[in-house]
Order: structure tokens, then C-alpha cells, then sequence
């Protein structure tokens, strides 16, 4: 047994005081887990006959993306250390570490836990943990897996994170996350930033490892060229940051950051390490929209891999169809879902349960029974509304993916 297999069994097992009360691990392959034997039916199923509504990943898009994007930083001298944030699904996560990802990343500390428990250790938290419960329930956490980065934005959150990690008899690693100019997160870059920096260097139970800058203001701006230049400019102040912390002898090894809209960009950032790429294994209407470096029209570096499968209820009124999947299938987001292969109509999921497609001058009319596919509005949000997805080859279900992190917001 591996010594990370053995700290990864000790963690589920033993579990830990990590709040004011009593915090117990989740156990490895709980009942939450395991797939049920409804899953192990639907194995083999086409397509067509699974109950909607259903999301579903093709799986040939979806390697091909995964490729696209290791592929692409990997010629640009760069890493990708995806963010799970998006598809919340270990089986997914691992598919990206075996074709080359230098690790992951989530972005809550409960989506950590979910990964370690399914075997992934090498996890940058990109959210700071500020309060008592999380930090303690953080360290327990970094006990056992040595892969585990925590993020870092003031001063005082340092040094609530020494304290704690002494008090667990731990080293933590940590980043320091600088502010892009959004305000969002992050300290301002500059000075505040190396002086965090610093500081974090010189905690007996912290060590640098170096720093991250997400710019997700720069994803969806639209048209490549545009894209290109704004994002350059807004990452320069942490590209100096980063120098001025390399300079001065800290250790920063990591710079990361940079997304699905930027992966093809953000190597031209000066000491930039590895991005964080997303949405890039499922696309969505929300990217579709940005424009390509060959399109800026729509951006097609990336296939569109993650549906949702929906059936037609009622089509007794003209000019109009109601299906199966309303927002609580596909969430509100706009631009709303698109419906594949077909023009001249519009598909909205403003109601809870039902989704209205509305017809202008369309390719096909719908009846009633009928299914058709919505490339989603925006995958994050949609993906944590599903237990499962299936993940087909050729319209068969190949496998049924549990969504082991949905719902895991904390």
C-alpha cells in the first residue's frame, strides 16, 4: 500500500474534532458513493431510453477536449491544473491527471474532501478558509494528504493558519491569491502582495509555494483579439508581483491561474506556470459565444460535450412546445440552452419544471414524446443540480458518473 493509499484510509477512517462539534470524515465508498444497481442498468441503454431529463457527456468530445487542452499548454511550455469546481466528478478529474494535468483544483474545502476520498491528492484549494471550524477541518485535511494547497489573502488569515496547523502538528502549503483587479478575492498585487508573501514564508507552520491570479473577468470577453490583449494587460501586475517575489529568494514555484477562455493566452504571461481551466471539458452556450482565434463569431477550440436530454410534453399549441426540463434542470442562466442541430427556434427554462421551446421559422416542429439535446446555458450551476450524468459513446451509455461533489458548497 502507497504511503498517500494509507494516509488517505487513515483520514476516512479516523475522522476528527473539527468544529465546536464532532466532525466524522465521509467514508470511502459510503452508500452516497457507490453507484446503485439502477445505475449498473442503465450501462448499455441507447441513449434514447434513459428518463429525462438526463445529462450526459459524450465521451469522445470530451477526451477531445481534455486533449485539446494538454495538448495546447504543453506545447506552450505551460501546465493545466484543472479546476473541478465545473464537473464536480472524480471520474473526470482522474481522466485529466492521466493525460498530463500537473494537479486540480476545487473551489470549496468540502469538494477537497470529496476528491481525496476518491483518490486524487494533488489539490489546490483556490478559496481562502477564514473561519475557525474550516481551518481546523482544513489541517485535519492536510494531515493526510500531502498534495493539499490552501490559499492565502491577508495577513491575519496567515496567521490564523500557522496557528492552526501547529495546533495539528502540521506544515501547510499554501499560495498566495492576488487580486486581478476585480476586487473579488486576492490582496492587491504590488507590495501588499510580497509582504504577504513574506510573511506566509517566514510562519514556522506554513511553507510559499508561490501564488495564484484568476482573471475570470477576461474569460468571456468577447472576440479573440480582444481577449488577447485585455488579458495581458490585467495579469502584468501580478506577472511583476510574481518577479518581485522570485527576486527577493521566496519560493514560488506555482503561478497559476487563467481559464478556459485564456488557456491559449496565458502563457504569454511572464512566469506563468499552469492554467485553470474549467468549462473547457463540457463548453457551454455561455463560451459558444466569446468567439475562437479562427472564429469570432463562436469559439470552437472546444466541442460542446455536456447535455442535457429532455422530452417533449405538450405540443397541442401553436408556435410553441413544452418539455421536461425547466430550471431546475437547467438553471436560469442566460444565454439560455441551446438547441442542438436545429434553427429558428428559441428554448427558455424559466419555469421550475418545464422548458418552452418557441417556434419562429424553424428547421423541425417537435411532438409530443419527442427528445431532443440543450447544449447547456453555463455547465457549472447545471451540473450541480444532477446526482449523476451518463457518460455515452455512439448515443449508448458507456457509464453512469456519480457527481460525488454536488451540492458540496462549503
Amino acid at each position: 500500500m502507497s504511503r498517500n493509499e494509507f494516509s488517505r484510509r487513515r483520514f476516512l477512517r479516523d475522522g476528527a474534532v473539527a468544529s465546536a462539534v464532532a466532525w466524522t470524515a465521509p467514508a470511502a465508498l459510503s452508500a452516497a458513493a457507490r453507484p446503485s444497481n439502477a445505475d449498473f442498468l442503465e450501462v448499455g441503454l441507447p441513449k434514447s431510453e434513459l428518463l429525462t431529463p438526463a445529462l450526459c457527456v459524450d465521451l469522445d468530445a470530451l477526451e477531445a477536449n481534455i486533449d485539446t487542452m494538454q495538448s495546447t499548454v504543453s506545447a506552450n511550455g505551460i501546465g493545466v491544473r484543472p479546476h473541478t469546481k465545473t464537473h464536480k466528478c472524480p471520474a473526470i478529474a482522474k481522466m485529466q491527471m492521466a493525460r498530463g494535468a500537473v494537479g486540480i483544483c476545487t473551489a470549496k474545502l468540502t469538494e477537497v474532501e470529496v476528491m481525496f476520498e476518491h483518490g486524487l491528492d494533488k489539490i489546490l484549494l483556490t478559496t481562502a478558509n477564514v473561519s475557525p471550524a474550516k481551518i481546523r477541518r482544513a489541517m485535519i485535511l492536510r494531515k493526510w494528504c500531502d498534495g493539499f494547497t490552501q490559499a492565502v489573502d491577508t495577513e491575519e488569515n496567515a496567521r490564523d493558519l500557522d496557528a492552526a496547523a501547529g495546533e495539528a502538528g502540521v506544515i501547510a502549503d499554501i499560495v498566495v491569491d492576488v487580486d486581478p483587479g476585480g476586487h473579488r478575492t486576492g490582496v492587491p498585487p504590488g507590495e501588499p502582495a510580497v509582504a504577504l508573501a513574506q510573511l506566509v514564508d517566514r510562519l514556522a507552520n506554513l511553507r510559499l509555494r508561490g501564488m495564484l491570479c484568476y482573471d475570470g473577468g477576461a474569460q468571456h470577453i468577447s472576440g479573440f483579439a480582444a481577449r488577447r490583449t485585455q488579458a495581458i494587460e490585467r495579469m502584468a501586475p501580478a506577472a511583476e508581483t510574481f518577479s518581485r517575489m522570485r527576486q527577493s529568494g521566496l519560493n514560488v514555484e506555482i503561478f497559476s491561474g487563467g481559464g478556459t477562455g485564456t488557456y491559449n493566452i496565458d502563457h504569454e504571461t511572464p512566469g506563468f506556470t499552469d492554467v485553470q481551466g474549467g468549462s473547457y471539458v463540457f463548453l457551454d452556450a455561455q463560451y459558444l459565444a466569446i468567439g475562437g482565434e479562427d472564429d469570432d463569431n463562436t469559439y470552437n477550440d472546444f466541442e460542446p460535450s455536456l447535455t442535457i436530454l429532455t422530452t417533449v410534453l405538450n405540443a397541442q399549441y401553436e408556435g410553441r412546445a413544452t418539455t421536461d426540463a425547466g430550471a431546475k434542470s437547467c438553471t436560469i442562466n442566460q444565454p439560455w440552452s441551446i438547441v442542438i442541430g436545429e434553427t429558428g427556434m428559441s428554448y427558455t427554462s424559466g419555469s421550475d419544471e418545464f422548458g418552452t421551446i418557441r417556434y419562429e421559422n424553424p428547421s423541425r416542429i417537435y411532438q409530443t414524446g419527442d427528445r431532443l439535446e440543450l447544449i447547456v446555458s453555463h455547465c457549472d450551476p447545471v451540473v450541480n443540480l444532477y446526482d449523476k450524468m451518463y457518460a455515452t459513446r455512439k448515443d449508448r451509455v458507456e457509464a453512469v458518473w456519480q457527481i460525488a461533489g454536488r451540492g458540496k458548497n462549503q
